[in-house]
């Protein structure tokens, strides 16, 4: 009978520390995003007509689905990038001594210990007409006139990856090292080779991981408004660039709503479906 008085107890005294955490959920998250969506309810600039006109006009313009298209696309080019070039790194990471482990996660780790301005800046210079790779390529003799890197989707993948890198691979560092390195050797000793052992086992174990890495990275390579801005250019066109369009040049911020209520739609089914991959990794892992 006293075990129920001391679980009501503990129950109430962990409501009582996340109270602030949920009112300050609900003061910056949840009332902000309810006005945006009040906002977006109104079908002028004035605020006078009510109604989804926004919606409409966003749904049925062939334009506004083009930029939320190509914006979905950017990300799943960036995370498969991510995931090509992170896995063979965490992989490497789990083989190789400390001291090695140490350089491999302090390269990581670079990225998010330098400003995302300071790192989309030099891509430009790197990505640069008079810029290291074509420079490169130009002084091998492997080209006569300078590529255009720059201002081009290729560009903005590239950049993206390198920015959002760390997001893929620690996930994926955690993954690998959880799997027991004595499944390996098992393997080898059935028969099984290197290969076969990779997809059969190290792959299906790591499936959480790679869920994780992919939704991290898909998700914020989609909302990098500056290294889609600055690499992209004027000549490309992404969902927060043409929100900030909407609300800042044209001043037109009842569309500017819908659109960012569309667009957060979006990223919330993607990141559902990633979610439910990685539950039936889980189960796939295992068993």
């Amino acid at each position: 009978m006293g075990a129920a008085p001391a679980s009501r107890d503990v129950t109430s005294y962990g409501m009582g520390l996340a109270a602030p955490l949920a009112l300050f959920f609900l003061v910056f998250f949840v009332a902000p995003l309810l006005r945006l969506f009040w906002l977006s309810l109104h079908n002028d600039t004035a605020g006078l007509q009510w109604g989804l006109g926004q919606y409409l006009h966003f749904l049925t313009d062939p334009f506004s689905l083009g930029v939320l298209g190509s914006t979905l696309l950017l990300g799943a080019e960036v995370t498969a990038v991510c995931l090509v070039l992170g896995f063979p790194i965490a992989w490497l990471y789990q083989r190789v001594g400390p001291r090695l482990q140490t350089i491999i996660i302090l390269i990581v780790l670079l990225p998010l210990l330098t400003s995302v301005v300071v790192r989309t800046f030099a891509w430009i210079v790197i990505l640069g007409r008079q810029g290291i790779i074509n420079a490169t390529l130009q002084s091998l003799g492997v080209i006569d006139t300078p590529l255009k890197l720059l201002y081009t989707q290729f560009g903005v993948v590239i950049a993206l990856a390198q920015v959002q890198m760390p997001l893929m691979t620690l996930p994926l560092i955690t993954a690998l090292g959880r799997i027991d390195p004595n499944l390996d050797d098992a393997s080898c000793s059935l028969g099984a080779g290197s290969w076969r052992t990779f997809f059969r086992i190290v792959l299906p174990l790591s499936l959480p991981g790679v869920i994780a890495g992919c939704t991290l990275t898909y998700a914020a390579a989609i909302t990098a408004f500056i290294t889609q801005s600055l690499v992209g250019g004027g000549q490309m066109l992404f969902m927060p660039m043409y929100l900030y369009q909407q609300a800042s040049t044209l001043q037109n911020w009842p569309f500017a709503a819908a659109i960012s209520i569309i667009f957060l739609l979006a990223v919330l089914a993607v990141v559902s479906v990633f979610t439910t991959l990685g539950r039936l990794s889980r189960g796939y892992g295992g068993a």
